[in-house]
């Protein structure tokens, strides 16, 4: 027993000789050089690779709002092209730093953002009409920014971070996203109440000015609701409705008499619209087939304050 165990330790010294003498044989990298931050100055090229092997397998963090992601290399469709590199790396000079060669699957990389962009994106929120206040004025909902990760950039990043074995995580860049409508510019809303027969304009909270107008009888009423303008015209002709009061009658060309005056917006509630009128002993009683009749003057000047998509408030 004595003999053998002296016999493995002298094959084993042995093979420990051999192998430094191999080692002592590799050709060593110049002082000072570095694989992107990896650092492999005065190493054979056996322990240098020893050393990218272990930085290249670690997994690269990302990091927003410091929420962490981790991926692996192969996920961000990153392959390190050792061979290449450490032949870069023994040819450089003292204190050179040479760039982790990878083979980069774009596909892979782009997938991997996109990912992360379905995670951490966040449209803007416009600012919302919710209905009316008890004093009957708009009650409007605040806006939200948004944000969005930027994809070509965040690509950039995650490459550069790759090819320098990074250690540190990669900082997502975004960008933000501002709302297009917003709680202090929110524009024009018109808010129509049937039974004083008014028609009030505001901007966004603001009261800008107060109209009389006829709404529709008890047979033909004017519809409640959140509406909208969708259509707006001038000196527009006027078509018989599709109703029982209107058979029988011909269209009206633009002019005087034309039961639409001069204006015409329509809502996003069929057949009804605000418009002008020659009939002004109308105004101020529920008087019309459904629309919101106003003194021609003053639907003129209401067409020149609202915008197609204007909210309107029926109540």
């Amino acid at each position: 027993m004595f003999w053998r165990f002296g016999a493995s330790c002298v094959v084993a010294l042995t093979l420990a000789g051999t192998m430094t003498a191999a080692a002592s044989d590799m050709p060593t990298i110049a002082p000072g050089v570095r694989v992107g931050s990896i650092p492999v100055g005065e190493l054979s090229s056996g322990w240098a690779r020893a050393r990218l092997d272990d930085s290249v397998t670690r997994r690269l963090r990302v990091v927003y709002n410091g929420r962490v992601r981790t991926f692996t290399r192969w996920r961000l469709g990153a392959t390190p092209e050792l061979n290449g590199t450490l032949a870069d790396a023994l040819k450089a000079k003292p204190g050179e730093r040479v760039p982790l060669r990878l083979s980069l699957n774009r596909w892979m990389l782009a997938r991997a953002v996109k990912g992360l962009a379905a995670e951490f994106n966040r449209p803007a929120v416009d600012a919302q009409l919710l209905g009316l206040d008890d004093k009957g004025r708009p009650r409007i909902s605040d806006e939200s920014r948004g944000r969005a990760i930027r994809s070509a950039a965040a690509e950039r990043l995650l490459v550069r971070a790759l090819a320098r074995g990074q250690r540190r995580p990669v900082q997502l860049p975004v960008k933000p996203l501002i709302p297009n409508v917003t709680r202090a510019d929110f524009g024009p809303v018109i808010v129509i109440d049937r039974a004083s027969n008014t028609l009030r304009l505001f901007e966004g909270r603001r009261l800008v000015r107060k109209f009389g107008v006829a709404t529709g009888q008890a047979r033909y009423p004017t519809p409640s609701g959140t509406f909208e303008i969708v259509r707006m015209e001038e000196n527009p002709w006027w078509y018989p409705p599709p109703s029982d009061w209107a058979r029988g009658l011909s269209p009206v060309p633009p002019g005087p008499g034309n039961p639409l005056g001069t204006r015409w917006m329509g809502l996003s509630a069929a057949g009804v619209g605000i418009h002008g009128t020659p009939s002004d002993a109308s105004i101020g009683y529920s008087a019309s087939h459904g629309c919101i009749r106003m003194h021609i003057p003053e639907a003129v000047w209401l067409f020149q304050h609202v915008k197609i998509g204007t909210p309107v408030v029926i109540v």
